[in-house]
């Protein structure tokens, strides 16, 4: 078993409100011709699988490691943790045109809709001046007048919004009401869900001059209506999300760090500046785990300082 960092190969998503700016910011290979909205750089799902890229695993599938290679890669304590299938799903988004109003389920409501719940977090590594997000909802909206907003086509006018600036960060979790404004590259962290409430689409034809598909009466069971005006944080360093189902921590590196917990895994995001692990180097853009039965390695930064996200999994969330 591999004692040194894992990295995969990433899978890139076609969407209509995608871009090219992932080829540009950090060098991906994106298919031609085609918008890319989205990498998934970390996903164990049934329709979609991250494999090693390289070394003694490589072609080793994410849920592999975590069925069979669980202890050596994510830890002995994670022996007993319930979930079937790696329990996060990492992305890069470029969003060059804003996305949907949606909203993911809460855990009490998914079973009975058919769907998983999904709670996240947003980095925003790059936006343009003036960038905007959609979260939560305004104080005076309740579940009335948004539904009547909504029905008229009027809703975009009583929507909460946030101006966010590169280095900035937003919790988002199940039952926020929210979407992604165009201008933003965002690192998302979540829990592996593809659940997704479509509730409004800015009154758009997108595909083949049809509305895309919304779901509301599902997004309005779902919406926490009491979830009022939050905002966008700016850590300098520390944490940036923290609850049941992962961590995240902003770290600016001028020395070697190791993993956040002996004996469990980490996995690191390269945010800006390049770092070395073992005798692998990892440029901005990279994704890569540092497996429990290398929790010894050192992350680097290769010159004065590199920024990098630590994300560690909390025991027996699901």
């Amino acid at each position: 078993m591999s004692s040194s960092p894992i990295y995969f190969e990433p899978l890139t998503m076609e969407r209509v409100w995608g871009g090219r700016r992932l080829e540009v910011l950090y060098g991906k290979s994106l298919p031609h011709g085609v918008p890319i909205g989205e990498i998934w750089e970390l996903v164990d799902r049934e329709e979609a699988q991250s494999v090693v890229h390289q070394g003694p695993l490589r072609g080793t599938t994410l849920h592999e490691l975590w069925q069979k290679h669980r202890e050596a890669v994510f830890g002995r304590e994670y022996l007993s943790h319930p979930a079937p299938r790696f329990p996060l799903l990492v992305k890069l988004l470029d969003a060059c045109q804003r996305l949907s109003l949606q909203v993911h389920p809460p855990a009490n409501l998914a079973p009975v809709l058919g769907g998983e719940p999904k709670t996240e977090v947003w980095y925003f590594v790059r936006c343009s001046p003036g960038a905007l997000i959609y979260a939560g909802v305004p104080r005076g909206v309740d579940r009335a007048t948004f539904e009547t907003r909504l029905r008229d086509g009027t809703v975009e006018e009583v929507l909460h919004t946030i101006t966010v600036q590169s280095g900035d960060s937003i919790f988002i979790p199940s039952g926020r009401l929210h979407a992604i404004g165009e201008g933003n590259v965002i690192v998302e962290i979540q829990q592996n869900s593809d659940t997704t409430y479509r509730v409004f689409d800015w009154n758009r034809p997108v595909l083949d001059g049809k509305p895309r598909e919304l779901h509301i009466e599902e997004s309005l069971a779902c919406i926490d209506f009491q979830d009022l005006e939050p905002s966008a944080d700016r850590v300098a360093s520390g944490d940036i999300a923290n609850c049941d189902f992962f961590a995240v921590e902003k770290l600016v590196i001028t020395e070697p760090v190791k993993s956040a917990i002996p004996g469990r895994f980490s996995l690191f995001t390269v945010l800006e500046g390049d770092v070395e692990c073992g005798d692998q180097t990892f440029v901005p853009g990279s994704f890569f785990i540092l497996p429990a039965n290398a929790a010894d390695l050192s992350v680097s930064p290769k010159s004065e300082s590199a920024m990098i996200l630590r994300t560690s999994l909390p025991l027996h969330s699901a």
